[in-house]
């Protein structure tokens, strides 16, 4: 066996313990994989891509690009989300997207006990790892300020769950906001995770171990920004519809 390819991204000191493991083989059928970037603009929903930083519970970057993707029906529902906001002066603030599989593997090895509640067993894949996950967070979109929430983000107690009733009840309140708006566009938040979205169609797409290097921008490449009528997508192949 070889490492995945995305390990090469990875500092030495960041690589998984057992980087001989590989994603776990899954029967079909699937849909063909159509990861698209979600770019920052003006109107759309702000990027603060935690793990291209030191500010995530490992306290380093893993990811060598700042960027987000997602199968194009997510990324439609996600920006549809953020438009509904937009009327209150909010919007979506997007952490994370698309993961390779390694990723989730170094997560795991990096954590034992109960911190492994909040993490993706390898063996089984994330849903973040099939393009179809996000976790994001409100903005105000006069600021660009993040929203408090009654946890932070990647905060692994139980001020994390969706459903605390601890903390501040305008810090509730918007999470409740937030919540209200995904589940709108087929969205369901995870049981631990205030900040965690999975689409409605994350069991047709496989689990993927792509690195951010392989994906778009290129030549057809897709990538969805926001417009003042809606989004479109720029460079859109032949039969990918726009999703106004």
């Amino acid at each position: 066996m070889t490492a995945p390819k995305f390990y090469a991204d990875l500092p030495g000191p960041l690589r998984p313990q057992a980087d001989v493991a590989e994603p776990p083989v899954e029967q079909g059928p699937f849909r063909p994989p159509e990861l698209v970037e979600i770019k920052p603009s003006e109107t759309g929903p702000r990027l603060d891509v935690r793990y291209a930083t030191a500010n995530n519970f490992l306290g380093r970057a893993v990811y060598p690009q700042a960027r987000v993707f997602l199968q194009r029906p997510a990324a439609a529902a996600l920006l549809r989300a953020h438009a509904r906001l937009k009327p209150l002066g909010l919007g979506l603030l997007l952490f994370d997207g698309y993961r390779p599989w390694a990723v989730t593997k170094l997560f795991w090895d990096s954590v034992s006990g109960d911190q492994r509640l909040f993490v993706a067993n390898p063996a089984e894949g994330s849903r973040h790892n099939r393009g179809c996950t996000v976790d994001l967070s409100l903005c105000y979109l006069r600021s660009g300020l993040e929203a408090a929430m009654p946890s932070a983000f990647d905060e692994m107690n139980e001020k994390a769950y969706p459903d605390y009733s601890g903390g501040a009840a305008e810090a509730r309140a918007l999470r409740d906001l937030l919540r209200r708006a995904m589940e709108a566009e087929g969205f369901s938040v995870h049981p631990r995770e205030w900040w965690h979205f999975d689409h409605q169609d994350w069991r047709e797409y496989a689990i993927l171990d792509w690195p951010f290097a392989a994906l778009p921008p290129g030549p057809g490449a897709v990538s969805y920004s926001a417009g003042a009528a809606g989004f479109y997508a720029e460079n859109a192949p032949s039969g990918i519809p726009s999703g106004r």
